[in-house]
């Protein structure tokens, strides 16, 4: 026996792809539908609508096709409010919780919608009342306490994508989740610049998640610079690069290899854990930068202008280096308090460390991705962001060219 349910679809849905997405997903699905309602937006600032009647096999059959529906944007026209179960047991949430996505999110509560607070794609939505005002926001798996009052299901849950209006310009308006090796790479990093500017001066906060690509390529100078003059907020790194800028600035190699004449100096396979010893002798990474043993470098301009960093340890470090986190738990919760404090993200020639910021990000912060490799830039953008930039470039060519026009627009 068949069933079918009403879903509509609002907003630059035509622009978004989002109505040729459902439908897609409709029909894969061995679905069908009719479109009962179709207002086309006339002029670019106009949003559209549609609403369509979609039938299944059965119940559960219809279930399914709403469920991947409603993660692209496309909500019932009856909305109920959500179900709720409390946790049975501390990091046990019950069966069929529902867990999100990374597009903006609102629960159905006592016949209103809730914002949800923290929004970042695989978590669960809790609802706490203690405060007399509902409030809805996501917690991690480990971070769940038991009783807490989880969402389970499908109904009550609205999910709206970032969209894609036509004419979008300005700063920002380049963001469009495109990727090309091809593209013009002055102009996009001049953009990209502009991009930065306009997050600072609307006091916005930039975070760069870089890997020790960026040392070897010689770029370590220019972003200590953007770090020391105010344009990079947070860094998000492993030991790796921590460890590398350093020996820099000790031995003048990067991982043995001086980044200026490319030669290997004898013994320079050994700086990188000889600089591991110096720092851990110095008790850290501020006391070098204090006792004067490490005197540049990116490490050294966070250190003399507090800007905070999370170095995130992994199984294959050296070291590590006194300051990085070894717990992976603790880590991520370091990660995730950055990543939702930033209003612009560059990711730096690095896909794993970047996957783990990219794991924390709304799909409403901007992102600008850069990196040698096709694969890792697409991976990365394939986020459902809207204002996301790839770019498929060399990170040392891509650091001082963006420095370059940062300070020539000073």
């Amino acid at each position: 026996m068949t069933a079918s349910r009403a879903v509509e679809l609002e907003g630059h849905i035509i622009d978004s792809g989002m109505m040729q997405t459902c439908f897609g997903l409709i029909m894969d699905m061995g679905g069908s539908f009719e479109v009962e309602q179709f207002d086309i937006g006339r002029h670019e600032t106009d949003r559209s609508y549609a609403l369509l009647t979609v039938e299944g096999e059965d119940n559960d059959h219809l279930q399914s096709i709403i469920h991947e529906l409603h993660q692209n944007g496309a909500n019932p026209v009856d909305p109920k409010d959500a179900t709720f179960e409390p946790a049975p047991a501390d990091k046990v949430v019950p069966t069929g919780f529902y867990s999100t996505t990374n597009h903006p999110t609102d629960i159905r509560y006592d016949g209103e919608w809730l914002p949800v607070e923290h929004i970042e794609m695989d978590c669960a939505v809790v609802v706490e009342t203690e405060t007399g005002e509902p409030q809805a926001h996501t917690k991690v798996l480990n971070a769940i306490e038991e009783g807490d009052l989880v969402v389970t299901g499908n109904a009550g849950i609205r999910v709206k994508p970032p969209e894609r209006p036509r004419g979008q310009e300005g700063a920002f308006g380049f963001m469009q989740g495109g990727i090309s090796s091809e593209r013009p790479s002055e102009s996009t990093i001049a953009k990209v610049a502009e991009a930065i500017e306009k997050t600072k001066r609307e006091g916005g906060d930039v975070l760069a998640v870089c890997g020790p690509a960026l040392i070897h390529s010689g770029a370590r100078e220019d972003l200590a610079r953007l770090v020391g003059d105010g344009y990079i907020d947070m860094l998000s790194i492993g030991n790796g690069f921590a460890v590398h800028d350093i020996e820099r600035d000790l031995y003048g190699t990067s991982l043995g290899m001086d980044t200026e004449s490319l030669d290997h100096p004898r013994k320079g396979h050994k700086h990188h854990i000889y600089a591991i010893s110096e720092i851990i002798r110095a008790g850290g990474i501020e006391e070098a930068v204090v006792e004067g043993v490490v005197e540049s470098g990116v490490m050294y301009e966070c250190v003399q202008n507090g800007v905070p960093y999370v170095i995130a340890g992994s199984i294959r470090d050296d070291g590590p280096l006194p300051g990085a986190i070894t717990d992976a738990i603790e880590a991520q919760n370091a990660i995730r308090e950055q990543a939702h404090q930033a209003d612009l993200v560059l990711m730096l020639s690095t896909l794993l460390h970047s996957v783990a910021v990219g794991n924390c990000l709304p799909s409403t912060t901007r992102t600008v991705c850069v990196d040698i490799n096709p694969a890792t830039v697409t991976q990365l953008l394939d986020r459902g962001s809207a204002q996301a930039v790839g770019m498929v470039t060399d990170i040392g060519t891509f650091v001082p060219i963006l420095a370059e026009h940062l300070f020539d627009e000073r």
